[in-house]
């Protein structure tokens, strides 16, 4: 099989490009800066230079491609959310998306199938209510941009090309996500709960968001699946079962106020409580490698 891998140099765009690259798939990954990537990935993955804001993508990206996963967006957890931030995190989703299923169309032949990140912020703030792959949207910021981001992804289907859309939770993962920064103070000494601890946190494994897109890539499946492990856990249980895995005690209460002065708007991300369950992930045949939140962590110390 031949994919195009937009949003490839990412955190988790690598991980699925060694992914592919391990069995055997031909990989073609598209990006801004076409050396930084060469240098990345090697003479094993074509790479072609691509702004996704400046129009659909050239035409050798997608020759002879079968399926297209799309993961390119503007990291929403670094730096503070000014006006410009929030404007790049939403143009580089919805305006991405819309030029990329624009050369998905325009391709002769077209790709078969197209594998659209998505993420759990399309739920918003729900406290304790389990939340599947059919319950509405918020309406908060985040929500609004993975609306209008799968909207844009859903003009492939309306075209008849295969479509999924994988919303992604809480990456757990060495090197990037959302792992080393949840880690950092627990082994510094300074672990504990954000606020009461009373927040849900659907998280999930790298190695099972990778294992999600391949699958929606391979099945003959479409529709919106939870990328989230199937057991979210508070952020209580998180804190007592990652102090436990680092060893470390964690006494601390982190207020909320705090994070604000520290994060601005973005806290609100980090305090939100959304319980996701992948109802559909797993109907469709997934199985997950780390459903469980400690053996999913011991695997990340290398203690499994």
């Amino acid at each position: 099989m031949k994919v195009l891998v937009v949003g490839g140099s990412g955190f988790i765009g690598a991980a699925v490009v060694a992914a592919l690259r391990e069995r055997g798939d031909d990989v073609v990954v598209t990006g801004r800066d076409e050396a930084r990537l060469r240098k990345q990935f090697g003479a094993g993955v074509a790479c072609v230079a691509w702004d996704p804001l400046a129009g659909p993508p050239p035409a050798e990206a997608l020759a002879g491609v079968d399926g297209v996963i799309n993961l390119a967006g503007e990291p929403v957890d670094k730096g503070r959310w000014s006006k410009a931030k929030k404007e790049r995190i939403r143009e580089s989703r919805v305006a991405g998306t819309r030029n990329l299923v624009a050369g998905m169309l325009a391709a002769d032949p077209r790709p078969k199938a197209l594998v659209n990140a998505s993420a759990i912020g399309y739920y918003g703030d729900r406290k304790h209510i389990v939340l599947h792959e059919e319950y509405p949207p918020a309406d908060d910021f985040l929500a609004e941009v993975c609306k209008a981001w799968e909207a844009e992804a859903w003009k492939a289907r309306d075209e008849g090309i295969r479509t999924a859309v994988v919303r992604i939770g809480i990456v757990l993962g060495r090197g990037g996500g959302a792992y080393p920064q949840l880690a950092l103070p627990f082994r510094l000494f300074l672990g504990g709960t954000i606020d009461l601890g009373r927040a849900w946190m659907s998280w999930i494994h790298l190695d099972d968001v990778v294992g999600i897109f391949l699958h929606c890539l391979d099945r003959e499946v479409s529709g919106v699946f939870n990328g989230t492990a199937p057991n979210p856990v508070s952020n209580e249980e998180f804190t007592r079962t990652l102090a436990s895995v680092l060893r470390r005690p964690a006494p601390l209460i982190v207020p909320g106020f705090a994070l604000r002065l520290l994060k601005g708007e973005f806290a609100k991300v980090i305090t939100s409580s959304t319980r996701a369950r992948p109802l559909r992930t797993m109907s469709s045949g997934y199985e997950f490698k780390y459903p469980q939140l400690r053996d999913a962590l011991l695997a990340l110390e290398g203690k499994a």
